[in-house]
């Protein structure tokens, strides 16, 4: 495991109370390992985060979105908050590096899985926010999470997506196979690949059949040019300045 220090550099954050963020970083594997050494997990941390997250994320879209619905906040938000959106998140400050994983988790690729790093993710601002306050904490999402929605929303049903904005292109019908199943039965990985016609167009992998085609479908998305951000659609941008 890599030094919180290097963490709290990536992050720009330094924490007061550094056990929240040695907390924040271990996994429930890791403390139950070491059940006798009473090390907490960041199960209790990553409730907080989601609460926290789930308010940042919510006041932003509301505050910047000012023509969308309740109904378009409400998926926006959804496909910011998703395990594959937050795992991104997580990957780009390579928080696999510094997670407290068991023996077997370790080895059984637990540093690069959604679920955990999704989870982690949370649990680090569950930590910020109980160090610094929602000021801080709102500050790092808006950083780590809201810089970037326009690619980040593709999480979300990207396999609808590509359907939409292929149809009637006659580029060909779109389907989906799996290329390989890995790993044992409680850490499955898949990878899947997507074809529009007889093209292969992207290659996802993910912990579900689902979540795999539909990061497959996510990079045909943006190889083939045909993302629009929703927020520039027929009636313009919705997206008010900063």
């Amino acid at each position: 495991m890599e030094s919180i220090k290097k963490l709290e550099a990536i992050i720009s954050y330094h924490f007061k109370d550094s056990s929240l963020l040695e907390r924040a970083m271990t996994h429930s594997s890791y403390a139950h390992e070491r059940e006798e050494s009473q090390i907490k997990d960041n199960e209790r941390l990553e409730f907080l985060g989601d609460a926290v997250l789930e308010i940042v994320v919510s006041d932003y879209l509301y505050k910047h979105f000012t023509k969308k619905t309740e109904g378009d906040l409400t998926k926006l938000r959804a496909s910011l908050v998703c395990e594959p959106t937050l795992a991104f998140c997580a990957r780009e400050i390579s928080l696999g590096k510094f997670l407290r994983l068991s023996h077997g988790e370790n080895a059984n690729g637990g540093r690069e899985r959604n679920s955990i790093l999704s989870d982690a993710f949370e649990a680090l601002i569950g930590a910020i926010y109980l160090d610094g306050g929602l000021s801080c904490a709102g500050a790092f999402v808006e950083e780590r999470l809201l810089s970037d929605i326009d690619q980040k929303q593709l999480f979300f049903d990207s396999k609808t997506k590509l359907q939409e904005r292929t149809q009637g292109s006659g580029m060909g019908e779109i389907s989906y196979e799996m290329l390989r199943v890995e790993g044992p039965d409680h850490a499955r990985r898949y990878t899947a690949q997507v074809l529009i016609g007889s093209k292969a167009m992207g290659v996802g992998t993910g912990t579900s059949k689902k979540a795999a085609e539909q990061e497959a479908a996510r990079e045909a998305l943006l190889q083939l040019g045909l993302y629009a951000p929703e927020a520039d659609a027929a009636s313009g941008s919705d997206k008010t300045e900063r």
